[in-house]
């Protein structure tokens, strides 16, 4: 009787043998990131953050401290654009340390020079209408125009898309400005008709060029162009204000104290605003960087009744509301987070290579 085929033994399996072939073991995911530390603003509301707490704060002050300077010792307002531009000269030493062009590059300086031209006329303007008119009603006629200046602008500017809730915003702080100044301009002395007229006239000229200033400055593209462009409104406003102060207005030297913290102020404060609003116009909609510098507006109307005890009418404050109302529509329709790198590469680890 044949004997059965001997069965196939089974190697012999070693703890070193399960460890090498075993399938490597995957390494744990990376710890998730706290909610609030995972994401960062959007460029845009970068922007607009920027252009409300550094551009329209500031700017609010400026209105009643030109009007303070001007009742306390009769300086006039290209006196106080004077002093603001020689504090723009002090960039050319930055400039210098950077070894920039203290007048940009050959390519951009034709359009830095018109930008400069433009907004010392916007400001010209804008100072001489706060010496004519009620400071709050020149900062309303101002601001309103620039945003309908800007708005009619848009359609000039590369990937400029506003959405609905944009436009909402707009029309909405152009309907406060609105019925903030009507009542006024509806109630006008008739013996200081015109001129209140032409105090208004240069507070709408002042806002239309200052979006137009807005908008050549997002055209411009070369490094360090926002010092540059600040340095180059300070030549440009000493330049031409110097001999026109004395064609067109009556020079003084002030010799109190408030003239003097007043126009230190308004050139500290019109400095900081300048750059802001021009920063934030680089990250946002043109228009929208408008719509948000509305909250001058406001913080003029509070300084024109807490300090200057001025009269705020209820229409005043009815606009300043539906002003408040629409820069909240504005913020956060544009509230947008973005993912950080530390995320992105997160997300990669868990969808494995490709």
């Amino acid at each position: 009787m044949a004997s059965d085929p001997p069965l196939p033994t089974r190697p012999a399996w070693t703890v070193a043998d399960l460890l090498r072939f075993s399938p490597p073991c995957s390494p744990p995911p990376p710890p998730r990131r706290p909610a609030w530390n995972r994401y960062r603003l959007s460029e845009s509301m970068k922007g607009l953050l920027v252009a409300l707490l550094g551009g329209g704060v500031p700017a609010g002050f400026v209105a009643p401290f030109t009007r303070m300077a001007n009742e306390a010792s009769g300086i006039p307002s290209l006196e106080i654009l004077l002093f603001r531009c020689v504090l723009h000269l002090l960039f050319a030493c930055y400039l210098r340390c950077q070894k920039a062009p203290c007048f940009a590059p050959p390519e951009a300086r034709l359009r830095s020079l018109l930008h400069a031209s433009i907004n010392v006329i916007s400001i010209g303007c804008a100072y001489s209408s706060f010496m004519v008119v009620p400071s709050g009603n020149a900062a309303t006629v101002r601001k309103g125009s620039s945003t309908i200046c800007s708005v009619f602008l848009a359609l000039c500017i590369k990937n400029g898309h506003l959405t609905g809730y944009d436009w909402f915003g707009l029309v909405g702080s152009t309907l406060g400005l609105i019925i903030m100044v009507v009542p006024d301009l509806l109630n006008l002395d008739k013996s200081t008709q015109l001129y209140n007229t032409f105090g208004y006239a240069l507070a709408c000229l002042g806002g239309m060029a200052l979006a137009l200033g807005l908008v050549i400055f997002r055209a411009l593209d070369f490094p360090a162009k926002l010092v540059t462009v600040a340095f180059m409104f300070g030549v440009v406003g000493s330049l031409v204000c110097s001999p026109v102060m004395f064609l067109l207005q009556d020079p003084v030297m002030p010799l109190d104290p408030l003239t003097w913290t007043c126009v230190v102020a308004i050139s500290f404060l019109a400095l900081v605003s300048f750059l802001c609003a021009s920063y934030a116009v680089t990250k946002a909609h043109p228009a929208l960087v408008c719509a948000v510098l509305h909250s001058e507006v406001v913080v003029t109307l509070a300084v024109q009744y807490y300090v200057l005890r001025e009269a705020v009418s209820p229409f005043d404050i009815m606009g300043a509301g539906v002003i408040l109302g629409s820069i909240a529509i504005i913020t956060a329709q544009n509230i947008s987070c973005d993912a950080t790198e530390d995320d992105d590469g997160f997300i990669m680890q868990l969808k494995g290579p490709p």
